[in-house]
């Protein structure tokens, strides 16, 4: 268990994971070692690739899937490579272990119609909560932005004359965002509302009714709700505004590399999911549209 807790500090203050990735890494190591300890009466020190393989056939067994099995290896590969550089531990067996292949999942995203009804059609109480609600969907679809970055948002980080706000994403890095005339004006408009319903309201950009930070599950909530007005898709979570946010940036020309900057993805593999989106869609118009569609 020392092991663990001393890649979780190394997870926290070196790499500076998020406390949800910290708390994700903690659960699978701890759930391996548990396997090893019971199985094998063995330890993380000397675990060899033939019981992680064991453990990995038991984990499918327990209706595990691929993609789960896959992150799952991905925290022991992350702890041994640390592990050794460390000197921590001598051997890394996961050099001898090889992920699973996955079906690339496609992800939900709303169609540009929808999205027009949701940000125009849609009516919003005209109350700071109504403001607040409409100018968290116009700040997730026009930027792309991940849910814990829109939460730590800052009216400071909004640089009105340069037209662009600032973003703190994983692993506190940072990147500009640029922002539209029309979401500037709404946003000046949306901050002066704020101001004068809340006294004090302090730096955060968007706040609880109550002069609080805004929380996870509030704007899950919210996003959630408003979508349900206007979509059929299964998943209605503020991912999705992203999702749809690159999917159509693509669909209209824009270069795969300014997306990838935008969202802040490490590498273009992320970014190129949704090029996947959009070769779907067009199957999907082809054949609707050819004469010999249905045959």
């Amino acid at each position: 268990m020392q092991y663990i807790q001393e890649f979780i500090r190394w997870l926290k203050f070196e790499k500076r994971y998020s406390v949800h990735t910290q708390k994700a890494y903690e659960a699978d190591l701890v759930q391996y070692k548990d396997y090893l300890e019971l199985q094998y009466e063995s330890s993380l020190d000397k675990a060899t690739d033939v019981m992680i393989r064991s453990w990995m056939m038991f984990l499918i067994g327990d209706s595990c899937t691929r993609r789960s099995l896959n992150r799952k290896l991905s925290s022991l590969r992350q702890f041994y490579k640390y592990a050794v550089r460390n000197n921590l531990l001598e051997n890394n067996p996961m050099l001898r272990v090889v992920s699973m292949k996955t079906d690339k999942k496609i992800p939900s995203f709303l169609s540009e119609s929808e999205m027009t009804f949701l940000l125009e059609a849609v009516e919003y109480p005209d109350d700071y909560e109504g403001r607040r609600d409409q100018a968290i969907l116009h700040m997730f679809y026009n930027t792309g932005m991940r849910l814990s970055e829109l939460i730590a948002l800052k009216v400071d980080d909004i640089d009105f004359s340069q037209k662009h706000i600032k973003v703190f994403g994983k692993r506190s890095k940072e990147r500009i965002i640029p922002l539209l005339d029309s979401h500037l004006a709404d946003l000046q408009s949306y901050i002066k509302f704020k101001e004068r319903f809340i006294e004090n309201s302090g730096p955060h950009l968007f706040l609880t009714a109550s002069g609080d930070i805004l929380y996870p599950k509030l704007v899950y909530r919210i996003v959630n709700s408003y979508l349900s007005r206007v979509t059929s898709v299964r998943q209605k979570s503020p991912h999705v505004l992203r999702h749809a946010f690159a999917t159509h940036m693509l669909n209209d020309g824009a270069d795969l590399n300014a997306v990838k900057e935008i969202l802040g993805h490490a590498s273009l593999t992320s970014t190129q999911i949704y090029t996947h989106s959009s070769a779907e869609q067009l199957k999907k118009v082809y054949k609707q549209a050819h004469p010999r569609g249905d045959k």
